[in-house]
């Protein structure tokens, strides 16, 4: 009983450092905050924060491991975007300050894209997913998947800009609004 105890604090301790990770990039920027901005915003020790995390990249890169289970989910591709779309867009709802650090920080920089390999690794589960769903037949076979997958992307991002902005209405019904609209855009501009 006691590792399961054990294993359970370490992943709400994880979380939590997660979060403080979040509300320091939205507030200082990716590339000015430290990992003991980090620390100090959890009020936590620095070395504990090493115990968790190598570097403030691979805290990065574990906020963006999340959307990449849906490739594997074995869904069809229709749905497999819905669910894309809804983590992507649906954390605004959750976690506005996570959506700044997207749109100002790495979505804009280049640089942090070149480091990050989790980044890297979300535009290739888009492309697999759309080269799985032409394999499938339910994209049309001249669809190139490297550009599908950027054009989907690039609708969400610029859809989180104008929020971020506040160009865009964003409610929750917006938000679903928005996902529908990505969604079946995109959809139909695939199918087979």
């Amino acid at each position: 009983m006691l590792p399961r105890a054990v294993a359970e604090r370490t992943t709400d301790r994880r979380a939590e450092l997660l979060e403080a990770a979040v509300r320091v990039f939205a507030a200082k920027g990716f590339h000015a905050s430290r990992v003991g901005d980090i620390a100090n915003e959890a009020g936590v020790a620095h070395g504990l924060l090493y115990h968790y995390f190598r570097s403030k990249e691979e805290v990065l890169e574990t906020i963006f491991r999340e959307t990449e289970r849906i490739e594997v989910s074995g869904v069809p591709f229709r749905e497999q975007l819905r669910r894309f779309a809804r983590i992507y867009l649906g954390s605004w709802l959750v976690t506005p300050e996570l959506v700044r650090v997207l749109v100002r920080e790495v979505a804009r920089s280049p640089e942090v894209g070149n480091r990050v390999d989790e980044i890297r690794g979300l535009f290739k589960a888009l492309r697999r997913i759309v080269e799985a769903a032409r394999d499938r037949g339910e994209v049309r076979d001249d669809v190139d998947p490297a550009i599908a997958s950027t054009a989907f992307y690039g609708a969400l991002e610029e859809i989180l800009t104008g929020w971020v902005l506040g160009q865009l209405p964003a409610e929750e019904e917006d938000v679903e609004r928005a996902v529908v609209t990505v969604v079946e855009v995109t959809d139909a501009g695939l199918a087979a």
